[in-house]
């Protein structure tokens, strides 16, 4: 008889990532991640393969380099900034440290799939508060975490829809919530945002006991195979999940990588210039054959389907498939006749608009 596991944790469907490959398809198109199209800072790689060098030696358990780079770029306490296995490592940490079974765990309806896994690992109450357009809602989301909430996950900006709050909505939410709830903003598309009320809550958390910002090294830095996030709190969180974490869980070509990254801002900027330029081409080039776009601010668009037979979502998927060309179906996130398409480098984001237009004619 096999080993039994506690409740709850078969009912959990594992994450499933982005696809990579088309059947009959040589080299096709991937565009179903919101991988960076520039790829990686050169100093990045050059940092990367220098540490090839060391893969004898252990790494830095707190990561004291890599905190130190952060917090001079971004103007923050590199004691107050713990660094994981990607954001995602730091997200299951704050469910291993402050969630017990029968916890509220509050999301908003269309929030990343991972805020349910650490719900649900932890054998936490799960809570969906609805959207309006597509957009998170701070009164949904209050009246949803009421006033016993343990945690309550806020994406800003939001994958897979590609909304925002304002500084002041995020505020609005934090003073409505009820005390003891702790509040984790998953700024992981933050860098891309080019909006004048969009506002980062790292001051806010650098204020409060009971916030958590949330970084990644995935999308504009490019460094999304090596695995690695970063956060900011109060001392009192940091102090919490550097004792639940596991003591080497930054791998050392990972730290050098990510030191030298953060420190290229010239490259940053780049990657924030071309995602401007083909957010705006796909929107405008897809809303001109007739299909909906939620507007974004990530490095992605959130494309609408008609429901009419042969139009649908499931059916341009298979469509841009079979020509080698790899979005993110979205029935997972209870969005069905959408689909997620990151914003890929020109020629690739052409092929796209190209296909979809022959799509849509046919």
């Amino acid at each position: 008889m096999p080993v039994t596991p506690r409740p709850g944790i078969l009912d959990i469907r594992p994450y499933t990532p982005g696809a990579a490959d088309a059947p009959g398809v040589a080299n096709p198109v991937k565009l179903s991640s919101n991988e960076n199209p520039l790829g990686c800072s050169p100093k990045a790689k050059e940092a990367f393969e220098a540490a090839s060098k060391k893969l004898n030696l252990y790494p830095d358990g707190g990561a004291r380099k890599l905190r130190e780079a952060i917090a001079e770029v971004e103007g923050l306490e590199a004691d107050r900034i713990v660094c994981g296995c990607g954001s995602d490592e730091i997200l299951q940490l704050l469910g291993r440290a402050y969630l017990e079974p029968g916890d509220k765990v509050v999301q908003s309806e269309y929030g990343f799939l991972v805020y349910r896994l650490v719900a649900m690992t932890s054998g936490a109450h799960f809570v969906s508060a609805p959207e309006t357009g597509c957009r998170a809602s701070v009164d949904a989301l209050l009246e949803a975490a009421g006033d016993d909430a343990a945690i309550v996950f806020l994406a800003n900006p939001n994958n897979p829809t590609g909304t925002y709050l304002s500084g002041e909505e995020v505020r609005r939410l934090r003073a409505g919530l009820p005390e003891g709830c702790l509040l984790v903003v998953d700024e992981a598309y933050a860098e891309y945002v080019d909006v004048p009320d969009y506002e980062t809550m790292l001051p806010m958390a650098r204020e409060r006991d009971d916030t958590i910002v949330t970084r990644t090294f995935s999308k504009i830095h490019g460094l999304a195979a090596l695995r690695l996030g970063w956060a900011y709190a109060d001392r009192s969180i940091i102090d919490v999940l550097n004792r639940v974490r596991g003591p080497f869980n930054v791998n050392l070509p990972a730290i050098d990588a990510g030191i030298a990254a953060i420190r290229d801002i010239e490259f940053r900027e780049k990657s924030a210039a071309h995602n401007r330029e083909q957010v705006a081409y796909l929107t405008q080039q897809l809303r001109g054959i007739g299909l909906e776009i939620t507007p974004s601010v990530g490095n992605f668009v959130l494309i609408h389907f008609p429901e009419t037979t042969g139009k649908t979502a499931a059916d341009a998927d298979r469509f841009l498939t079979a020509r080698g060309l790899i979005v993110r179906p979205l029935v997972p996130y209870n969005l069905p006749n959408a689909l997620r398409l990151t914003a890929g480098r020109a020629d690739d984001n052409r092929k796209v608009v190209d296909a979809l237009t022959e799509f849509m004619a046919a």
